[in-house]
């Protein structure tokens, strides 16, 4: 019996009723669509020519929807990111702190010029810093009168033990004038800093750090200022106590320079210069004026001085450099870790093209171009690695506090701790996601199409 034309056309409906389209059913159950059959009922909402920004949208809710629907291996492939970005801040954050720790310790000295007797050497053999006896007080004077120059304190420095009663302790003495307390920025916390006339007198009076004063008086219970104590065979009197410095800078006595001169050390020589300067841009001019004073009162020809100059800042380009070693050396060693994540995405992102081959065929059977393939692939990767770089940047961030609080030193953020994370995911992301991308985007539609979803 012959089929008439439309019962053949009344088949055909009922054999498409039956059997859809996967495009079809993701219409009919909105409740279970793919992340492919999201993308395809996008674009039939939006036209058949989609512009750029369009499916730069598509390929961007495609990859969110790739992800949540595997968001375990997500979540485990973003671990490496994580810890990686983690320790790198981790790193950031102490030697930031410790940076800034040293240079709070130096700020008050920032503007300050130190002067050493020189190096004596004999039949080649260096005798050490300091080995000459070569600076007076009148080296200290004439610096005094320098360009630039606000305040300079000579030092002679000797220890000794200081006793009061029963209670005694060995400590650092230093002979210095009344500018000194200026130059290291002391705070008198009880009595007050010997004056200009008691330095010049020669008064044997005396100024006790915060860890003296307390280990000759807590046994006593008596308030030192007016007590005297005793220094070899020379009774001192005490006129103040030094507020605290911490860092080991409270175990000294300061008194007069003329004192330790005649009564303790018995030399005309002195140990050290220390000068003020008043402004760091002008530390480098004044030891150069420094230097070319002293070289001309001491009847330098050569280039051996008998004296060294030494500025902070010199220090602080010390630190500087350190700092930049240690911040090299600690992102290397997280750098491995950031590695491995990145071979980890790299690998998740080969099986997800692998098992997405299908999904790849019939994007590209509707008309999307090889672009389209690599953007979505790679928005995947940015998208797993900025998530790490976010969560890793909070855990860096929590372990750095942790580490400086118990070091004592200052938590220091800045730009480049917040910007590093997110430069460190998403070259992670292009480096290790685009070969897979650019596979994903290389495959053959029509074998693709072939595979089975």
């Amino acid at each position: 019996m012959k089929t008439s034309p439309i019962q053949t056309r009344s088949d055909s409906r009922n054999l498409v009723t039956t059997s859809p389209p996967p495009a079809q059913v993701a219409l009919e159950q909105p409740a279970q669509v793919s992340p492919l059959q999201s993308m395809l009922r996008e674009l039939r909402v939006r036209g058949p020519r989609p512009s750029p920004i369009q499916m730069m949208g598509a390929n961007f809710e495609s990859a969110l929807e790739a992800l949540w629907a595997n968001r375990t291996r997500s979540f485990l492939t973003a671990l490496g990111i994580f810890i990686g970005v983690g320790a790198v801040v981790a790193a950031l954050t102490l030697t930031q702190g410790v940076n800034q720790y040293v240079t709070n310790q130096l700020s008050s000295l920032g503007n300050s010029v130190i002067i050493y007797p020189g190096t004596s050497n004999k039949g080649g053999v260096s005798s050490g810093i300091g080995s000459l006896s070569t600076i007076t007080t009148v080296d200290a004077q004439k610096i005094s009168t320098l360009p630039h120059v606000t305040s300079v304190s000579p030092f002679v420095i000797t220890t000794d033990q200081a006793v009061y009663g029963r209670a005694n302790w060995t400590t650092q003495v230093e002979g210095v004038n009344e500018e000194v307390q200026v130059i290291q920025n002391w705070t008198v916390a009880q009595g007050s800093w010997f004056s200009a006339d008691d330095a010049g007198s020669g008064e044997r009076v005396a100024v006790l750090g915060d860890t003296v004063y307390h280990n000759l008086f807590d046994a006593s219970g008596n308030e030192p200022v007016g007590q005297s104590i005793r220094i070899r065979d020379q009774v001192f009197r005490v006129v103040g106590v030094t507020a605290p410095q911490g860092n080991g800078l409270d175990d000294v006595i300061f008194i007069p320079i003329k004192v330790a001169q005649v009564r303790l050390k018995n030399t005309t020589t002195i140990d050290q210069i220390q000068v003020q300067v008043d402004t760091a841009g002008n530390v480098e001019t004044a030891a150069k004026e420094i230097t070319s004073v002293l070289r001309k009162d001491h009847q330098i020809q050569g280039d051996n001085d008998d004296f060294n100059v030494f500025t902070f800042t010199q220090i602080l380009k010390q630190v500087s450099t350190s700092e930049a070693i240690l911040t090299a050396l600690l992102v290397g060693i997280a750098a491995i870790s950031l590695t491995v994540g990145g071979i980890g995405i790299m690998n998740i992102m080969l099986v997800s093209v692998t098992e997405r081959t299908w999904e790849i065929g019939i994007r590209m059977s509707i008309g999307a171009r090889r672009s389209d393939i690599l953007y979505q692939f790679l928005i995947e990767a940015v998208l797993l690695c900025l998530v790490g770089g976010i969560v890793g940047l909070g855990l860096g961030l929590l372990i750095g506090s942790v580490v400086v609080k118990a070091s004592q030193l200052p938590f220091v953020i800045t730009a480049v701790t917040l910007i590093v994370p997110f430069a460190v995911a998403s070259s992670i992301a292009l480096l290790f996601g685009l070969y897979p991308a650019i596979r994903a985007s290389r495959l053959d539609p029509i074998v693709a199409i072939r595979t089975e979803e």
